[in-house]
């Protein structure tokens, strides 16, 4: 083991050392050189900087560089060659297409149906020369005749089913028909006949036996004929339609019907008739107190109408018990609901009677009733 002396001046570290200091100090000097460069160049872009703050410089370092010389604000604000049309730029831009707002789509409206082929109307003619179609009730019994089978002989309307004639010829008469030569009115083919019985005044209200009732009735009987009669009503209420039918009764006496008797109300011609202010309600209860009254008494009973009484005058609804006299002269007639007896022509001739008289034709036997 060696104590400190034992070191002298000649080691073999002493160069290593010397080499190191030197590195170390020029290593120091290229970080320090690096700074000075780097502060300088940050002085240089400072410099840059300042020089745009201040405004636009000539360069000084380069007399061939170009000198760019910028307007004053002033300048641009005052310059009168700027239109302030020259900042509408918007026409640059194509201007967007509008889409169209689809319109709404309309529902075909149901196409209407004619009432006169749809099967469901009747036309109504009135006295007044108005027509209207009417709804025809799904409550009232419709007739089921075949009108192909009607034939016309010798201006008397037949019936006919299965090649039998299953109808019946009749007139009406009253006092307008003056005589009347029954056994002839038979021979020219008439089954039966309806005799007015008699009539209510429609001015005055009087109760008037036909003048020619009591005549017509007997020798009708006699000659071999089926007879019914009517009575023309300007009741107004109950009352006197009760009244009407007790009148019919007492002259009917011992006579006995094959035909009915019929109740007949209907609108008066070119004058005021006391039952034009009736409702259509009250002339159904009147007509319905008429025909119960004479039902009770053991009669056969109708009502007679045109298609106009019998549709919108009266509620026939209400009088389904009775049996309907249908007043129209038409070949073919288009009453819908049901009917047992049908006047179709109000002008027919036949031997016997002077003058023109009403023909009719029945659908039943109501002798057999």
């Amino acid at each position: 083991m060696k104590m400190p002396d034992d070191f002298d001046d000649h080691s073999s570290m002493a160069p290593t050392v010397v080499m190191s200091i030197v590195a170390v100090s020029a290593f120091v000097a290229v970080i320090l050189l690096l700074v000075l460069l780097l502060n300088n160049q940050n002085q240089g872009n400072n410099s840059q900087s300042q020089e745009q703050k201040n405004g636009p410089v000539q360069a000084a370092a380069d007399p061939t560089s170009p000198v760019i010389i910028y307007p004053d604000t002033d300048e641009l604000i005052t310059d009168n060659s700027l239109h302030p049309d020259d900042f509408d730029f918007w026409d640059m831009y194509p201007e967007p297409t509008p889409t169209p707002t689809p319109e709404p789509t309309k529902e075909p409206e149901p196409e209407k149906e004619d009432p006169s082929t749809d099967g469901k109307h009747t036309l109504v003619e009135y006295a007044d020369g108005k027509e209207e179609w009417v709804l025809i009730s799904p409550y009232l019994p419709k007739h089921e005749y075949d009108f192909t089978k009607l034939v016309c002989q010798s201006d008397l309307m037949k019936y006919y089913e299965d090649g039998k004639q299953t109808s019946y010829v009749g007139v009406d008469i009253s006092k307008y028909q003056d005589y009347v030569d029954f056994v002839k009115v038979k021979k020219a083919g008439i089954d039966f006949v309806m005799i007015r019985l008699g009539a209510r005044g429609y001015g005055t209200g009087q109760l008037i036996l036909d003048e020619y009732f009591t005549d017509n009735i007997k020798r009708a009987t006699d000659a071999g004929l089926d007879v019914g009669v009517y009575f023309y009503s300007q009741a107004i209420n109950k009352e006197e339609a009760v009244e009407e039918a007790n009148m019919v009764i007492e002259n009917l006496g011992d006579y006995q019907l094959a035909y009915p008797v019929a109740y007949d109300m209907e609108l008066v011609e070119n004058d005021t008739a006391r039952t034009e202010s009736l409702t259509r309600t009250e002339k159904t209860e009147i007509a319905r107190a008429f025909l119960d009254t004479v039902a009770e008494a053991g009669y056969k009973t109708m009502i007679y109408g045109n298609k106009e009484w019998l549709i919108k005058e009266i509620d026939m609804s209400k009088l389904t018990a009775y049996d309907v006299w249908l007043s129209q002269a038409a070949d073919i007639p288009d009453y819908p609901y049901k009917f047992t007896m049908w006047q179709y022509d109000f002008e027919g001739s036949v031997d016997g009677i002077v003058g023109y008289v009403n023909l009719n034709i029945s659908f039943i036997n109501f002798a057999e009733k």
